[in-house]
């Protein structure tokens, strides 16, 4: 079973994450943020994996602390879920079209952190909810969970469509690049390790 379950309490959230892998994108989220729920439950359902979460925050300084800390967390539990990351298929790419917006994110599960993120609607609001908090949500996910995330606005209007874009491609190159190789006996890397 590729599943972890963590927790992560600190002075600014406490954080409770199951996940699966292997799932059906079954689970609750509950992180006291509206549009972050929506871009979650978009993750869960287009990744196939099972997801819950929930996230008691800071809210009234700002939405920062838990969109990062549950992304930190996110990372933690897939890193636990990949183990060695033995048979999987590594690599993950997804084009999404979201109405007049396109979005595509490609995904390395080789070990090394590095993020990518381009949008012209970072500093946009979709209504109390900076754009720019989903780089923050990603480049931390890319450091806990141990990997490369380039995420791209294409070309899109509506600053919602372009999230729920760039969400939805990150969740199908997931699901590619966690999904099992049957090829692949040992760890695809020539290093032999990642």
């Amino acid at each position: 079973m590729r599943t972890a379950e963590i927790e992560r309490n600190t002075k600014e959230t406490q954080i409770k994450l199951s996940l699966n892998l292997d799932g059906e994108g079954n689970g609750t989220v509950d992180t006291g943020i509206g549009f972050f729920n929506h871009m979650l439950e978009l993750l869960k359902k287009h990744a196939l994996i099972d997801l819950s979460v929930t996230c008691h925050g800071d809210l009234d300084v700002d939405y920062h602390h838990t969109v990062e800390d549950v992304g930190l967390v996110f990372g933690l539990a897939l890193n636990q879920a990949l183990g060695d990351r033995k048979g999987i298929t590594r690599y993950g790419f997804a084009s999404i079209p979201m109405d007049e917006a396109l979005c595509e994110t490609s995904i390395d599960l080789g070990g090394r952190p590095f993020l990518v993120f381009t949008s012209d609607k970072k500093h946009l609001m979709v209504r109390d909810f900076e754009v720019k908090l989903l780089e923050e949500f990603f480049r931390a996910v890319s450091v806990e969970g141990r990997l490369n995330i380039h995420a791209r606005e294409i070309y899109g209007d509506e600053a919602h469509h372009v999230c729920e874009g760039v969400f939805k491609s990150f969740a199908r190159a997931l699901r590619q690049a966690v999904s099992r190789d049957p090829r692949e006996k040992g760890v695809p890397s020539s290093k032999g390790v990642l």
